[in-house]
């Protein structure tokens, strides 16, 4: 027997024979020496990729829904993206094989996103990488993966957004990945599939294309090459009981978020685009509590139009219907660079330009933002919140403009409703500050990630600094507990809309701080709402 770790992104555990994904390459073609002719290849493999997309687009709409669809639909509108395009030209004019311009650009794109200070965002790269690969294997002629029949534990390097859409899921058992994140398509997937998977994991492909049975423990993170009969039997019994609990989260469906002592929650999904929302329905959220604007903005060579986010909201709102809906303003800037904002690079990004700062900088960026929301506001029940706050003055200035906007919007006989306003408080300035803020806002809503990487003053991206970056630091569990207390000594709602929000170390915590909503991947809302049910709190 031989076993190690990975990190687990869903608890579970899968026994079963393994298959092991890899990708056939042929040799790269050599460039023809004529820019023109590698130019007209490139263009022709775009054409086919672009068809294979569509297609792909409909299958994953049928077999997976509008929310898993739209990886692929963003690996469509790359497909687009002139700054790309532009890449590409400029990599064939200097010598560059139609193939490896395509891929050594798309890589280029890719690590801009990979290092975002945001793991919706930076898990983007995928897609980026996905895109530029199918173009890349199309001008090699690459052969694809042959699956086998039966089910089966999938095991390979990493998985792009199209292979992971493309897979048997009625067959997977669960994924082991030697790369990957929390926050990758893979990790999407075993969520969402509620199979116990690893990425990160200490796996040796050649390994374990040898072994006849692989087990992988979803709660502890470790997996077993031809476990012995005694832990094969402690695995089995681990299973049998987590089919049990899966079982048994159902009737916690339809229910109230409430404690026993009578104290309500609302348990609300994290979003990152329109698509998302009908997940958050499917899962039995009670609202979105984080609908990231940035995802609206990237992957383009222009700011959206106003038409554009309010038909993105709108979207939104009328899907979750009277259910509340917050939509973060737009978070980017600094590391989060788009070209066609002209945006300086700054040697410290974590405390450049970026959130509620570059919009009240750049009003011809904020504006159609909030006209968008104030009109999408008559379709739904939207409030708004404003990221990276650290003064009173800037809350004001906001407010400012989003009553001048409302009052525009009126003079010109568009229907609006009135949009609560709130704070992201991510930020120590705005936790100390909490009583002063919550005189301005309508709610709170904790950016927990950010709060606990400028309160400990570790970088959370820095995998280097991990034992330093702890979420259950004293520090933070007092500025936590301030924040919820000036709410509640104000009359207003505070919420968890960071990682901690979905933590079972956490919850019972948070209720007895005063917080009265919590905000999560869609995938936790039933298991969240198991543990506010039993709570004595």
């Amino acid at each position: 027997m031989k076993t190690g770790f990975g990190l687990p992104v869903f608890p579970g555990v899968a026994i079963g024979p393994a298959v092991v994904y890899r990708k056939t390459e042929r040799a790269l073609p050599v460039s023809s020496g004529d820019p023109k002719v590698e130019q007209a290849k490139f263009d022709a493999a775009r054409e086919t990729a672009r068809e294979q997309l569509s297609a792909l687009y409909e299958k994953a709409k049928v077999e997976l829904g509008e929310e898993k669809a739209a990886i692929v639909e963003v690996q469509m509108l790359m497909l687009e993206d002139l700054d790309y395009l532009d890449g590409v030209a400029a990599a064939i004019e200097g010598g560059a094989a139609a193939a490896m311009a395509a891929l050594d650009t798309g890589e280029e794109f890719a690590q801009v996103f990979a290092a975002m200070d945001d793991e919706y965002m930076n898990a983007r790269s995928a897609d980026i990488r996905d895109m530029s690969r199918r173009i890349y294997d199309i001008l090699c002629g690459n052969a694809g993966f042959q699956l086998p029949e039966g089910s089966f534990l999938l095991v390979a390097e990493d998985l792009a957004p199209s292979e992971t859409i493309q897979l048997p899921r009625d067959r997977i058992l669960a994924f082991v990945t030697r790369q990957g994140s929390s926050s990758s398509h893979t990790a999407i997937l075993a969520r969402t599939l509620n199979i116990p998977s690893l990425v990160q994991a200490n796996i040796s492909l050649e390994e374990a294309e040898d072994c006849e049975i692989l087990a992988v423990d979803g709660f502890t993170g470790s997996w077993y090459m031809d476990p012995d009969q005694e832990t094969l039997a402690v695995l089995k019994e681990k299973q049998a009981e987590a089919a049990a609990d899966r079982a048994a989260l159902e009737s916690y469906r339809g229910r109230e978020s409430v404690t026993k002592s009578g104290k309500k929650l609302l348990l609300c999904a994290n979003i990152g685009c329109p698509e998302d929302a009908e997940a958050a329905l499917a899962a039995d959220a009670e609202g979105v509590g984080l609908m990231r604007s940035e995802f609206l903005y990237l992957g383009r060579d222009n700011l959206p139009t106003e038409d554009e986010l309010f038909e993105a909201y709108k979207k939104v709102a009328e899907t979750m219907g009277s259910r509340p809906v917050v939509i973060r303003t737009l978070d980017i800037g600094a590391d989060k660079q788009v070209s066609y904002m002209g945006l300086d690079q700054e040697e410290n990004p974590a405390l450049g330009l970026r959130g509620l700062r570059i919009c009240l900088t750049r009003e011809d960026i904020f504006r159609p933002q909030l006209r968008a929301i104030y009109r999408a506001s008559a379709y739904g029940n939207l409030s708004v919140m404003f990221p990276m706050v650290a003064s009173v003055w800037e809350l004001k200035a906001a407010k400012d403009l989003c009553a001048r906007v409302r009052s525009e919007l009126e003079a010109e006989g568009i229907p609006t409703r009135e949009v609560p306003i709130g704070v992201m408080v991510e930020t120590p300035a705005a936790a100390v500050l909490a009583r002063e803020l919550a005189k301005e806002a309508a709610f709170f809503s904790v950016g927990t990630n950010d709060l606990t990487q400028y309160t400990l003053a570790v970088d959370r991206q820095n995998a280097k600094l991990g034992q330093f970056y702890d979420p259950y630091h004293p520090a933070l569990l007092a500025l936590l507990a301030q924040i919820a207390q000036a709410a509640n000594e104000a009359g207003i709602w505070a919420g968890i809309c960071g990682e901690l929000g979905a933590d079972p170390k956490m919850t019972e915590r948070f209720i007895a701080m005063g917080y009265t909503e919590l905000s999560m991947a869609p995938g936790r809302i039933l298991e969240t709402r198991k543990i506010v049910c039993e709570s004595e709190a």
